[in-house]
């Protein structure tokens, strides 16, 4: 089985209280479906076209655990908490190499 990562970056916060509700809920959820956290945080250098944003790195067993983390009811309600005018971040979830 090939591992599979979620990455997360956060373009921008609008709203930290959601975004820290959101954690309290999400982290639980992603870790009850296999995932786990290997970064969290600023990046310590940003080269080429990078930014100094918000950055998450997740692992799973496979692209299937990564999919049914992000589809699973914990996480859409840790969505919920996030709300839709809180963050603007992009999520991608690829296959390790």
């Amino acid at each position: 089985m090939t591992k599979a990562y979620w990455v997360a970056t956060y373009r921008e916060i609008m709203n930290q209280d959601n975004l820290t509700e959101y954690a309290k809920l999400a982290g639980p959820a992603i870790a009850a479906c296999g995932g786990r956290f290997l970064a969290r945080g600023l990046p310590a250098i940003a080269k080429e076209a990078g930014l100094i944003q918000r950055v998450v790195l997740i692992e799973f067993d496979s692209i299937d655990m990564a999919k049914g983390a992000y589809e699973s009811d914990a996480y859409k309600a840790a969505l919920q908490a996030l709300g839709h005018d809180s963050v603007i971040r992009d999520i991608r979830i690829i296959e390790a190499s």
